[in-house]
Protein backbone atom coordinates (compact mmCIF):
# COMPACT_ATOMS: atom_id res chain seq x y z
CA UNK A 1 0.00 0.00 0.00
CA UNK A 2 1.09 3.57 -0.69
CA UNK A 3 -0.53 6.24 1.46
CA UNK A 4 -0.60 10.00 1.49
CA UNK A 5 -0.78 11.21 5.11
CA UNK A 6 -1.78 14.79 5.93
CA UNK A 7 -1.72 15.81 9.61
CA UNK A 8 -2.72 19.42 10.29
CA UNK A 9 -2.62 21.13 13.70
CA UNK A 10 -4.06 24.61 14.13
CA UNK A 11 -3.71 26.70 17.31
CA UNK A 12 -5.63 29.94 17.77
CA UNK A 13 -4.81 32.19 20.72
CA UNK A 14 -6.91 34.89 22.39
CA UNK A 15 -3.86 37.14 22.83
CA UNK A 16 -0.60 37.60 20.91
CA UNK A 17 2.15 35.00 21.35
CA UNK A 18 5.68 36.40 21.60
CA UNK A 19 7.52 33.10 21.06
CA UNK A 20 6.73 29.40 20.62
CA UNK A 21 9.09 26.44 20.88
CA UNK A 22 7.93 23.05 19.58
CA UNK A 23 9.05 19.49 18.90
CA UNK A 24 7.34 17.35 16.26
CA UNK A 25 7.23 13.57 15.73
CA UNK A 26 5.36 13.85 12.44
CA UNK A 27 7.58 12.28 9.78
CA UNK A 28 6.75 8.54 9.57
CA UNK A 29 9.83 6.49 10.43
CA UNK A 30 11.34 3.80 8.24
CA UNK A 31 10.77 0.28 9.57
CA UNK A 32 11.01 -3.28 8.31
CA UNK A 33 7.49 -2.96 6.87
CA UNK A 34 7.35 0.66 5.73
CA UNK A 35 9.40 3.30 3.96
CA UNK A 36 8.77 7.03 4.02
CA UNK A 37 9.07 8.08 0.37
CA UNK A 38 8.67 11.82 0.96
CA UNK A 39 7.75 14.16 3.79
CA UNK A 40 7.24 17.90 4.15
CA UNK A 41 6.57 19.90 7.32
CA UNK A 42 5.16 23.41 6.85
CA UNK A 43 4.85 25.81 9.80
CA UNK A 44 3.02 29.14 9.65
CA UNK A 45 4.25 31.72 10.66
CA UNK A 46 7.70 30.88 9.33
CA UNK A 47 10.02 29.49 12.05
CA UNK A 48 13.02 31.52 13.16
CA UNK A 49 14.99 28.40 14.15
CA UNK A 50 14.79 24.84 12.79
CA UNK A 51 16.69 21.65 13.65
CA UNK A 52 16.28 18.01 12.63
CA UNK A 53 17.60 15.01 14.54
CA UNK A 54 16.96 11.39 15.42
CA UNK A 55 15.87 10.69 18.99
CA UNK A 56 16.99 7.90 21.34
CA UNK A 57 14.44 5.46 19.87
CA UNK A 58 15.39 6.16 16.24
CA UNK A 59 12.45 8.44 15.44
CA UNK A 60 12.86 11.51 13.20
CA UNK A 61 12.27 14.71 15.18
CA UNK A 62 11.99 18.35 14.12
CA UNK A 63 12.48 21.14 16.66
CA UNK A 64 11.53 24.71 15.77
CA UNK A 65 10.84 28.11 17.29
CA UNK A 66 8.54 30.83 16.00
CA UNK A 67 8.93 34.46 17.06
CA UNK A 68 5.85 36.63 17.33
CA UNK A 69 3.72 38.43 17.71
CA UNK A 70 1.14 36.06 16.25
CA UNK A 71 -2.27 34.75 17.30
CA UNK A 72 -2.40 31.62 15.12
CA UNK A 73 0.07 28.77 14.61
CA UNK A 74 -0.47 26.09 11.96
CA UNK A 75 1.67 22.96 11.51
CA UNK A 76 0.99 20.74 8.49
CA UNK A 77 2.81 17.49 7.82
CA UNK A 78 2.37 15.81 4.41
CA UNK A 79 4.02 12.43 3.80
CA UNK A 80 3.95 9.64 1.24
CA UNK A 81 4.56 6.22 2.77
CA UNK A 82 4.86 2.70 1.37
CA UNK A 83 3.51 0.09 3.82
CA UNK A 84 3.42 -3.70 3.78
CA UNK A 85 1.87 -6.26 6.11
CA UNK A 86 3.95 -7.37 9.10
CA UNK A 87 3.11 -11.01 8.40
CA UNK A 88 1.33 -13.56 10.52
CA UNK A 89 2.61 -14.13 14.06
CA UNK A 90 4.43 -17.42 14.64
CA UNK A 91 2.40 -20.56 15.15
CA UNK A 92 3.64 -21.97 18.41
CA UNK A 93 6.60 -19.93 19.57
CA UNK A 94 7.64 -19.41 23.17
CA UNK A 95 5.35 -19.43 26.15
CA UNK A 96 5.16 -16.10 27.91
CA UNK A 97 7.30 -17.49 30.76
CA UNK A 98 9.98 -18.60 28.29
CA UNK A 99 9.94 -15.14 26.71
CA UNK A 100 10.18 -13.51 30.14
CA UNK A 101 13.16 -15.66 31.11
CA UNK A 102 14.93 -14.96 27.81
CA UNK A 103 14.55 -11.23 28.34
CA UNK A 104 15.99 -11.57 31.83
CA UNK A 105 19.04 -13.69 30.91
CA UNK A 106 19.93 -13.26 27.22
CA UNK A 107 22.66 -10.63 26.82
CA UNK A 108 22.53 -10.36 23.01
CA UNK A 109 22.26 -6.86 21.55
CA UNK A 110 18.74 -7.50 20.22
CA UNK A 111 17.48 -8.79 23.55
CA UNK A 112 19.07 -5.94 25.49
CA UNK A 113 17.39 -3.49 23.13
CA UNK A 114 14.03 -5.14 23.79
CA UNK A 115 14.64 -5.19 27.55
CA UNK A 116 14.54 -1.37 27.60
CA UNK A 117 10.77 -1.70 27.18
CA UNK A 118 10.20 -4.06 30.15
CA UNK A 119 9.98 -1.37 32.81
CA UNK A 120 7.38 1.12 33.93
CA UNK A 121 7.48 4.59 32.38
CA UNK A 122 6.01 7.99 33.31
CA UNK A 123 2.57 7.30 31.81
CA UNK A 124 2.55 3.52 32.39
CA UNK A 125 3.00 2.77 36.10
CA UNK A 126 2.96 -0.91 37.03
CA UNK A 127 0.37 -0.69 39.76
CA UNK A 128 -1.36 -3.49 41.66
CA UNK A 129 -4.53 -2.87 39.64
CA UNK A 130 -2.70 -3.20 36.32
CA UNK A 131 -1.09 -6.45 37.44
CA UNK A 132 -4.45 -7.74 38.62
CA UNK A 133 -6.11 -7.00 35.28
CA UNK A 134 -3.27 -8.69 33.39
CA UNK A 135 -3.26 -11.88 35.45
CA UNK A 136 -6.02 -13.83 33.72
CA UNK A 137 -4.43 -13.39 30.28
CA UNK A 138 -1.16 -14.96 31.38
CA UNK A 139 -1.86 -18.36 32.95
CA UNK A 140 1.05 -20.74 33.30
CA UNK A 141 2.12 -22.37 30.05
CA UNK A 142 0.17 -20.16 27.64
CA UNK A 143 1.95 -19.24 24.43
CA UNK A 144 3.04 -15.59 24.35
CA UNK A 145 1.17 -14.79 21.12
CA UNK A 146 -2.01 -16.37 22.47
CA UNK A 147 -1.71 -14.39 25.71
CA UNK A 148 -1.25 -11.10 23.88
CA UNK A 149 -4.16 -11.85 21.53
CA UNK A 150 -6.45 -12.67 24.45
CA UNK A 151 -5.40 -9.51 26.32
CA UNK A 152 -6.10 -7.43 23.22
CA UNK A 153 -9.58 -8.94 22.91
CA UNK A 154 -10.37 -8.40 26.60
CA UNK A 155 -9.54 -4.71 26.44
CA UNK A 156 -11.67 -4.34 23.32
CA UNK A 157 -14.64 -6.00 25.06
CA UNK A 158 -14.22 -4.55 28.56
CA UNK A 159 -13.62 -0.88 27.69
CA UNK A 160 -15.74 1.72 25.92
CA UNK A 161 -14.16 3.96 23.30
CA UNK A 162 -15.09 7.43 24.59
CA UNK A 163 -13.18 10.39 23.05
CA UNK A 164 -14.66 12.83 25.54
CA UNK A 165 -13.64 11.04 28.74
CA UNK A 166 -9.84 11.24 28.90
CA UNK A 167 -7.05 13.69 28.10
CA UNK A 168 -3.30 13.13 27.74
CA UNK A 169 -2.97 13.64 31.51
CA UNK A 170 -5.67 11.16 32.63
CA UNK A 171 -4.07 8.57 34.95
CA UNK A 172 -4.16 4.93 33.87
CA UNK A 173 -5.88 4.12 37.17
CA UNK A 174 -8.88 6.23 36.07
CA UNK A 175 -9.07 4.37 32.76
CA UNK A 176 -9.14 1.09 34.66
CA UNK A 177 -11.72 2.33 37.15
CA UNK A 178 -14.20 3.77 34.65
CA UNK A 179 -13.50 1.27 31.83
CA UNK A 180 -13.39 3.87 29.07
CA UNK A 181 -10.90 5.91 27.11
CA UNK A 182 -9.30 6.23 23.69
CA UNK A 183 -6.62 4.42 21.71
CA UNK A 184 -3.80 6.03 23.70
CA UNK A 185 -5.33 4.78 26.96
CA UNK A 186 -5.92 1.25 25.68
CA UNK A 187 -2.37 1.05 24.35
CA UNK A 188 -1.01 2.22 27.72
CA UNK A 189 -3.12 -0.33 29.58
CA UNK A 190 -2.04 -3.21 27.36
CA UNK A 191 1.61 -2.14 27.64
CA UNK A 192 1.33 -2.01 31.43
CA UNK A 193 -0.19 -5.49 31.51
CA UNK A 194 2.56 -6.94 29.31
CA UNK A 195 5.35 -5.26 31.28
CA UNK A 196 3.81 -6.31 34.59
CA UNK A 197 4.65 -9.95 33.83
CA UNK A 198 8.24 -9.19 32.81
CA UNK A 199 7.75 -8.85 29.04
CA UNK A 200 8.73 -6.07 26.63
CA UNK A 201 6.17 -3.75 25.04
CA UNK A 202 6.55 -0.39 23.34
CA UNK A 203 4.06 2.37 22.51
CA UNK A 204 3.50 3.04 18.79
CA UNK A 205 2.09 6.29 17.44
CA UNK A 206 0.76 6.46 13.90
CA UNK A 207 -2.24 6.55 11.62
CA UNK A 208 -5.05 4.46 10.17
CA UNK A 209 -6.50 4.66 6.70
CA UNK A 210 -9.24 7.32 6.86
CA UNK A 211 -11.49 6.04 4.08
CA UNK A 212 -11.14 2.31 3.38
CA UNK A 213 -12.30 0.85 0.07
CA UNK A 214 -15.98 0.04 -0.40
CA UNK A 215 -17.01 -3.03 1.58
CA UNK A 216 -14.22 -2.69 4.17
CA UNK A 217 -15.04 -1.51 7.69
CA UNK A 218 -13.75 1.85 8.91
CA UNK A 219 -11.63 1.31 12.00
CA UNK A 220 -12.07 3.15 15.30
CA UNK A 221 -9.64 6.04 15.65
CA UNK A 222 -9.16 6.66 11.94
CA UNK A 223 -10.12 10.34 12.21
CA UNK A 224 -7.03 11.33 14.24
CA UNK A 225 -3.56 10.08 15.04
CA UNK A 226 -3.78 6.52 16.36
CA UNK A 227 -1.87 4.43 18.90
CA UNK A 228 -1.22 0.75 19.50
CA UNK A 229 1.48 -1.41 21.05
CA UNK A 230 4.25 -3.73 19.93
CA UNK A 231 5.25 -6.79 21.96
CA UNK A 232 8.62 -8.48 21.61
CA UNK A 233 8.44 -12.19 20.69
CA UNK A 234 11.89 -13.81 21.10
CA UNK A 235 12.95 -15.63 17.97
CA UNK A 236 10.47 -13.74 15.77
CA UNK A 237 10.54 -10.00 16.49
CA UNK A 238 8.09 -7.26 17.39
CA UNK A 239 4.39 -8.07 17.06
CA UNK A 240 2.12 -5.03 16.65
CA UNK A 241 -1.45 -5.33 17.98
CA UNK A 242 -4.28 -2.83 18.26
CA UNK A 243 -6.55 -3.25 21.32
CA UNK A 244 -8.82 -0.40 20.18
CA UNK A 245 -9.89 -2.51 17.19
CA UNK A 246 -8.97 -5.99 18.51
CA UNK A 247 -6.67 -6.96 15.68
CA UNK A 248 -3.12 -7.51 14.56
CA UNK A 249 -1.69 -4.44 12.86
CA UNK A 250 -1.63 -4.76 9.07
CA UNK A 251 -0.91 -2.76 5.95
CA UNK A 252 -3.59 -0.13 6.70
CA UNK A 253 -1.50 1.19 9.63
CA UNK A 254 1.21 3.82 9.19
CA UNK A 255 3.84 4.03 11.94
CA UNK A 256 5.02 7.50 12.90
CA UNK A 257 7.18 6.80 15.97
CA UNK A 258 7.63 4.50 18.96
CA UNK A 259 8.82 4.89 22.53
CA UNK A 260 8.03 3.90 26.12
CA UNK A 261 4.68 5.74 26.14
CA UNK A 262 2.87 8.73 24.61
CA UNK A 263 5.17 11.25 26.30
CA UNK A 264 8.13 10.02 24.23
CA UNK A 265 6.40 10.36 20.86
CA UNK A 266 3.56 12.90 21.04
CA UNK A 267 3.02 14.27 17.52
CA UNK A 268 3.53 17.89 18.58
CA UNK A 269 4.49 19.41 21.91
CA UNK A 270 6.00 22.63 23.14
CA UNK A 271 5.56 25.86 25.04
CA UNK A 272 4.38 29.37 24.18
CA UNK A 273 5.12 32.73 25.76
CA UNK A 274 1.96 34.80 25.89
CA UNK A 275 -1.21 33.71 24.13
CA UNK A 276 -3.66 34.65 26.86
CA UNK A 277 -5.57 32.34 29.16
CA UNK A 278 -7.07 30.02 26.55
CA UNK A 279 -6.60 28.76 23.02
CA UNK A 280 -8.51 26.82 20.41
CA UNK A 281 -6.92 23.64 19.07
CA UNK A 282 -8.06 21.89 15.91
CA UNK A 283 -6.41 18.73 14.57
CA UNK A 284 -7.28 17.01 11.31
CA UNK A 285 -5.83 13.82 9.81
CA UNK A 286 -6.34 12.35 6.36
CA UNK A 287 -4.82 9.05 5.25
CA UNK A 288 -5.64 8.04 1.70
CA UNK A 289 -4.39 5.42 -0.73
CA UNK A 290 -2.53 6.75 -3.72
CA UNK A 291 -0.87 5.40 -6.83
CA UNK A 292 1.35 8.44 -7.23
CA UNK A 293 4.74 8.66 -5.55
CA UNK A 294 6.48 12.01 -5.14
CA UNK A 295 10.06 11.09 -4.29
Amino acid sequence: MIYRVVHRTDYRYDAPVSRARNEAHLRPRDTERQHCLSSELVVEPTPTTWAERTDFFGNPVVSFAVDGPFDRLTVTSTSTVSVSDQGSPPVGGPTWEEARDSLATDLSAEMLGAREFCFESPLVPLSTNVRSYARSSFPSGRLLVEAVSELTERIFVDFLYDPGFTTVTTPLEDVLRFRRGVCQDFAHLAIGCVRSVGLAARYVSGYLETRPPEGEERLIGADASHAWLSVYVPGWGWLDVDPTNDQIVGATYVTAAWGRDYADVSPLKGIVFGGGDSNLLEVSVDVSRTAAVDC
